[in-house]
């Protein structure tokens, strides 16, 4: 069995350790900006919602109650654009970051396979690739690369770190290029509410697609919009013949979200305001 340092990048945040410990001996202290974490209050009502269900003895469903999905096939199409969505279109998931380490295992893939991502990216694209012991492959324009062995493209807008967003008119060169090729593309729009000089488009969008999710799935998470990073809520949404089976292998694994936490995301899902609030207090910033 090989060892972990053999299979994985050094964790991000420990590589900071001694440029932390220099920033800090500064008379001015340290400001630091390694993790974006929320510091702002949860919502009262999705607070409410998450007490309410508090009495959860049961095991949850991965799948998540009707009124999860409801709430999300909703939000989908109110927020996004996206037409004709039902339940076999989307999924629950223990926050993204989980679903971003763990995918390219549960799609099957593995070595001689490439995963692809942006070159200035969330360093757990990488990690899920190392992780089913698939190629990783960084990019500038996803358009240039070899498809030879691309199994999976992960998009990024608007983008970690960078905040670059693509144009509607990207994405759909970049999906139409993916769809020639037979490459599945995992779209991250877990920033897709927070967007400020651009207009942040989804995938989901039919201008994007053509009217068909075929080979296209989005990552949402709820950690910025809402406060819930400490809940661990996202879910995705997208072609049903990635995510039925995605969801026969989750079930296996056990990746259910809580009961309450499936609660509490009907009200955050449910309700526009404090995303406008919140995106008020970022732009303030």
């Amino acid at each position: 069995m090989s060892a972990v340092s053999d299979r994985l990048p050094t964790f991000p945040w420990d590589k900071l350790e001694p440029y932390k410990k220099t920033a800090a001996a500064h008379p001015d202290g340290i400001v630091d900006l390694s993790v974006g974490t929320p510091v702002d209050p949860v919502p009262e009502p999705i607070q409410k919602a998450l007490i309410a269900a508090a009495d959860s003895p049961g095991y949850p469903t991965v799948w998540g109650t009707p009124e999860l999905r409801d709430a999300l096939t909703r939000w989908t199409e109110r927020r996004l654009g996206a037409r004709g969505v039902t339940h076999h279109h989307v999924l629950p998931v223990v926050g993204s970051k989980e679903l971003v380490a763990w995918l390219p295992t549960q799609l099957g893939l593995g070595p001689g396979d490439k995963v692809a991502f942006p070159r200035l990216a969330y360093p757990t694209y990488e990690v899920g690739a190392r992780l089913a012991r698939a190629e990783h492959v960084a990019y500038d324009d996803p358009t240039e690369l070899d498809p030879t062995g691309l199994k999976l493209l992960w998009l990024n807008s608007p983008s970690n770190p960078t905040g670059r967003v693509l144009s509607k008119e990207e994405l759909t060169r970049i999906v139409a290029w993916a769809r020639e090729h037979g490459v599945l593309v995992l779209s991250d729009e877990c920033y897709i509410e927070l967007g400020w000089e651009a207009d942040p488009v989804s995938v989901l969008h039919p201008d994007v697609n053509g009217g068909s999710y075929d080979g296209i799935v989005s990552v949402h998470s709820l950690s910025k919009r809402s406060n819930l990073a400490g809940y661990r809520a996202a879910f995705l949404a997208g072609d049903p013949a990635v995510l039925g089976p995605l969801l026969q292998i989750r079930k296996h694994g056990g990746m259910m979200t809580s009961a309450p936490t499936q609660a509490a995301v009907v009200a955050a899902l449910g309700d526009d305001e404090h995303v406008r609030v919140q995106r008020e207090r970022y732009a303030a910033r």
